[in-house]
């Protein structure tokens, strides 16, 4: 390589880079406008929607290929942990549909289950108590 051309390399790199750094930087900016009742509450609808995938409950003909429940557990302990966490922060009005989506996931994992674990220890119950 002619050091015109590694110049020219370098030239371009920093200036990549100086563009990933304005659009961190922006992205930084646009996330401090965004109230944390907000960013709370989004992450949650995230994780339910990835979990009722999980669980086949996508609006999708191969819907039941996508089943995995060792995900979707996983998914819903993780979703019962930030609405247990979050709900005093972010308002009952917010807390309470989010809680309705919570159980809707725990019921429908349930039913999913072909061996259903014991009332209490289903994904989530640990924060939300037994759900049935």
């Amino acid at each position: 390589m002619t050091n015109q051309a590694s110049d020219e390399a370098a030239r371009e790199r920093e200036e990549r880079w100086a563009r990933q750094e304005e659009a961190a930087s922006s992205a930084t900016r646009d996330i401090a406008d965004v109230p944390a009742v907000e960013v709370i509450t989004t992450a949650a609808v995230h994780l339910m929607s990835a979990a009722a995938v999980k669980l086949g409950l996508a609006d999708d003909p191969k819907a039941a290929e996508q089943l995995d429940l060792d995900e979707a557990r996983k998914l819903i302990n993780a979703l019962a942990g930030l609405i247990t966490a979050g709900a005093p922060e972010i308002s009952d009005m917010h807390a309470r549909s989010l809680r309705d989506g919570l159980r809707s996931l725990q019921l429908a994992f349930r039913e999913a289950s072909t061996i259903p674990d014991p009332i209490g220890k289903g994904p989530g119950e640990k924060w939300t108590g037994p759900v049935n």
